[in-house]
């Protein structure tokens, strides 16, 4: 029994063990964006422009704990993720809901075919780099392997949480130390806390954030959440799971940047040893092995998140069961699959194939930011637990930042 005051049940208090069991669902979420796209969008952005894009990473780290937190919190309060949402939200007008679920539909569906491409591609060039077969062959094969991992892995959910996150916390660790041996100019450091856009870098910018910033990640993190909890009162417990492992998350990316801008300003990177070099500082004649298997790691996670990403915003916008018992939930599964392995088989260059996938990601994030913003705000949905003053003003500047980026990037192009 609560204690009440004045009539009022007085805040509930969670144990250091519930606290912990409660950063599994922002893990997924976190080993969902620490995959190949954010190890080698880092790595360019450091090496092509030092610290100047470091903001980029502050904006994004900023925008995830954000947005996360409000699908995270949605799917708790609504008992229903993202995608079924949107749905009710806009049931007394048929042509918006149309319209809207349309749109989300093909911005995700086209989101996460790029990124299953730059999924399988980063695996591959951690594989190749190890054993010398050429990444157009190694993509593939491996996109068949995770095709049968999520064939019949049942609770694949619960085992990925757990093993995310000791390799977040293992990649965090190096990187961090890295950062801290190679002894970064804190002048230009705090410099690159100032937006700007240098010439060149509109689309690594979009890249940096496409990679933290995930669309497909606001409708997993909603439906592991109402798996997760099913109380209001838990809300507080559900904010601790999403900023911390957000937090780590962007540290990493960070630490990334900042440890590439002081060892490899001014290189070109083509490949994962290229990338290696920026670990050699701590971990010597092993910063070529450790790049390899970490990015055959990051690629696992992410692989495994893109499928099954794209599949429960599909079912949730056109109410298929989320499980092996409903065909268009596997189809679904297995066409994002299949498209990654053609895109990463055609030999396209890995790191370009990776770059482009974030940066179409960050391309269709306002479509899924303005949605999620919009429905945390509704009291018709949230009831008293809508978004506060500040979330909202936050939630509606991410927006227009993003957006902004994506139409410029498109004009770019032309």
């Amino acid at each position: 029994m609560q204690k009440e005051t004045n009539g009022a049940k007085a805040p509930r208090h969670f144990t250091f063990k519930e606290k912990l069991a409660a950063l599994g669902p922002g893990f997924l979420i976190c080993g969902s964006f620490i995959g190949p796209g954010t190890v080698t969008s880092s790595t360019r952005a450091g090496a092509g422009y030092g610290y100047e894009l470091l903001w980029c990473i502050v904006f994004s780290v900023i925008a995830v704990i954000v947005t996360q937190g409000m699908a995270a919190r949605l799917g708790v309060v609504t008992q229903k993720d993202l995608a079924e949402t949107l749905q009710i939200a806009f049931d007394d007008r048929p042509l918006l809901r149309k319209f809207l679920v349309g749109l989300v539909a093909v911005a995700i569906a086209v989101g996460g075919f790029a990124y299953m491409g730059g999924d399988l591609t980063g695996t591959a060039l951690g594989v190749s780099a190890l054993t010398g077969v050429s990444t157009h062959i190694i993509a593939p094969i491996w996109g068949l392997c995770i095709m049968v991992l999520l064939s019949f892995a049942g609770d694949a959910l619960k085992y990925l949480e757990k093993l995310l996150a000791v390799c977040v916390v293992v990649m965090c660790i190096v990187f961090l130390i890295t950062m801290i041996v190679v002894q970064p100019n804190l002048g230009e450091l705090f410099g690159g806390l100032v937006p700007h856009i240098p010439e060149g870098s509109l689309m690594t910018c979009l890249a940096l954030i496409g990679t933290t910033v995930v669309p497909y990640n606001m409708f997993l993190h909603a439906a592991s959440a109402k798996r997760t909890w099913h109380s209001a009162e838990e809300l507080p417990l559900v904010a601790f799971g999403t900023n911390i492992p957000m937090i780590i998350g962007g540290i990493v990316t960070g630490a990334i940047l900042i440890t590439s801008a002081a060892v490899m300003q001014g290189m070109t990177v083509k490949n994962a040893m290229d990338m290696a070099v920026q670990l050699q500082p701590t971990l010597g004649d092993f910063a070529q092995p450790f790049m390899a298997v970490g990015l055959v790691a990051a690629g696992i996670s992410s692989a495994v998140c893109t499928p099954m990403g794209v599949s429960y915003v599909l079912a949730g916008l056109w109410g298929w069961k989320t499980d092996r018992s409903d065909k268009r939930f596997i189809i679904t599964n297995a066409a994002v699959l299949v498209t990654g392995i053609v895109i990463s088989a055609f030999g396209f260059n890995p790191i370009a194939l990776i770059m482009t996938a974030q940066a179409v990601n960050g391309i269709v994030l306002p479509v899924v930011v303005g949605v999620t913003v919009y429905l945390t705000c509704s009291k018709k949905i949230m009831g008293e637990f809508t978004n506060s003053t500040l979330q909202t003003a936050l939630g509606w500047i991410i927006f227009l930042i993003s957006l902004y980026l994506g139409l410029s990037s498109v004009i770019s192009l032309f």
